[in-house]
């Protein structure tokens, strides 16, 4: 088969990890991988997997020019399948009118993907379905105040992500004044143990769902994470809420959703990603590409996918970075630096090492970015392609 003659898809980040997984699985499935980035350089360029790689304007500063960009790609590519990767997904998802006919977007309606980003929207649908998710008010409502008065509270930006300006609050600490040109909202502060989701779906079932914790935390985004498996307490409710909101939903697509899972055993929803996060890692790389490709044409696979072997995972280059900061002011040194030897790290293949190789080079911008924002990786990452 000719390079021109297969199927071509169009992954619409290339700096991430999760985007090398695809990538890798789409070229073991035959396709052509072509990535749309707007660095220079990025992680999945290095990869043999990639046929080519476009440079193309930053979302955030510039949608239109970036949708464009894209078009322009879907046309002298002849690209069947565009399949966002990360918080670049709301933006792309303004592309479904401009498509040519027959070439498939792997996204939910803009208006869907935003009322799940919003952190105050996505409370108010997870109470619509009647599932567990702690009360949250706008910073201006009169309820925000009368909810941190009544117990420790969390304040967050209505679109974000990394967690950044994230804040943590005692009870009765005074709220900060609400600005109409970021918008925060007020959140009960539900104590227990963090876990992470992240499921392909299929109108309205969730062909797969992974649930992950961190091992290592870059602030509070893992750079080291290790899969729940049924045996644990915590499995069964997580995924028992996340099937009910899938179908509730009738979604299709990647979903991600952070929970808390207090001492009683409930789980409860206090973020919802509509897009891939780590958890997609997990995902065997024989299966991931034919499931996005049998739920993208709306067939429910009877085969359940497989999960790597490796429960503990990471992002090698991160994590050492975390270790030598906790070696000099951390409480967990010791646990850190024994997970980043235990670990796998998510983009190291030896059939394709130069993406784990280079990245010191294919990372400077970020790394870059990092260092003058003095933010961590993760806050820098996705600055100049999120939602805000």
């Amino acid at each position: 088969m000719t390079e021109r003659r297969k199927k071509t898809v169009l992954i619409t980040l290339g700096r991430l990890p999760k985007a090398l997984d695809l990538a890798r699985s789409f070229h073991r499935l035959g396709y052509r991988v072509i990535i749309a980035e707007p660095f220079r350089w990025h992680l999945s360029g290095a990869s043999s997997a990639v046929a080519k790689s476009y440079q193309v304007a930053a979302p955030a500063i510039n949608r239109q020019q970036y949708l464009a960009d894209l078009v322009r790609i879907i046309d002298a590519e002849s690209v069947s399948l565009v399949v966002p990767v990360s918080e670049e997904i709301i933006h792309a998802s303004f592309l479904r009118e401009h498509l040519p006919a027959g070439v498939q977007l792997y996204a939910m309606a803009s208006a869907t993907l935003l009322s799940l980003h919003n952190k105050q929207t996505f409370i108010d649908v997870c109470k619509r379905y009647g599932l567990s998710a702690p009360d949250t008010f706008a910073l201006d409502d009169e309820r925000a105040a009368t909810l941190a008065r009544a117990g420790d509270f969390i304040i967050k930006p209505i679109f974000s992500c990394s967690g950044r300006d994230v804040t943590f609050h005692a009870r009765d600490e005074a709220l900060p004044a609400a600005d109409s040109a970021h918008p925060m909202i007020v959140q009960r502060w539900v104590k227990g143990n963090v876990f992470s989701t992240f499921s392909i779906a299929t109108a309205g079932r969730a062909v797969t769902t992974v649930v992950y914790k961190g091992a290592v935390m870059s602030g509070t985004v893992a750079v080291a994470f290790e899969r729940v498996t049924g045996s644990d307490a915590a499995h069964a409710p997580i995924c028992e809420w996340v099937q009910r909101f899938i179908s509730a939903s009738d979604f299709t697509g990647f979903i991600s959703f952070d929970f808390v899972v207090d001492s009683a055993g409930q789980a409860h929803a206090i973020e919802c990603n509509p897009r891939a996060t780590s958890g997609l890692h997990y995902v065997h790389a024989d299966d991931l590409a034919q499931a996005v490709v049998d739920s993208a044409n709306g067939q429910h696979s009877e085969q359940t996918l497989r999960f790597r072997e490796k429960r503990l995972l990471q992002q090698f280059y991160p994590c050492l970075t975390e270790v030598q900061k906790s070696m000099f002011g951390g409480t967990h040194f010791l646990r850190n630096l024994g997970t980043l030897v235990r670990a796998k790290d998510v983009t190291s293949a030896w059939r394709d090492p130069l993406p784990f190789l280079t990245m010191p080079l294919t990372a400077s911008q970020i790394i870059w970015l990092s260092m003058q924002r003095r933010c961590t990786f993760g806050e820098v990452a996705t600055l100049d392609v999120g939602w805000y």
